[in-house]
């Protein structure tokens, strides 16, 4: 499984991005996808994610109500909606997958595959 991110880039506060994750191979609904993100100095921090089968969706308090994470199976990618972004946002975001996942997996350990990471900065 290979994931690789885009999407990222300098927004103001307030603005949106939206990451996109390019899952290579079988991943479908057979893999629940995470989006973490690290900021410097700091551990890396799950986000959100998507279950495998029933695609349920889960979010980290931090932004729960401004991101959306959804999955588009024709193109095999996840996207992260992000609005209403703060400064506190700025990161290095991640994608992660595992295989048949479900329920709210935010520890990066639970994940076996990672892309390489985009950066998000958001400027007040």
């Amino acid at each position: 499984v290979q994931l690789v991110e885009s999407g990222g880039g300098l927004v103001q506060a307030g603005g949106s991005l939206r990451l996109s994750c390019a899952t290579s191979g079988s991943t479908r609904d057979d893999y629940a996808i995470g989006w973490f993100r690290q900021a410097p100095g700091k551990e890396r921090e799950g986000v959100s994610c998507i279950s495998s089968s029933d695609g349920s969706t889960y979010y980290a308090d931090s932004v729960k109500g401004r991101f959306t994470i959804a999955r588009d199976n024709a193109k095999n990618a996840v996207y992260l909606q992000m609005n209403s972004l703060k400064p506190e946002d700025t990161a290095v975001y991640y994608c992660a997958a595992r295989y048949s996942g479900v329920g709210k997996l935010l520890d990066e350990y639970e994940y076996d595959y990672w892309g390489q990471g985009t950066q998000v900065t958001v400027s007040s």
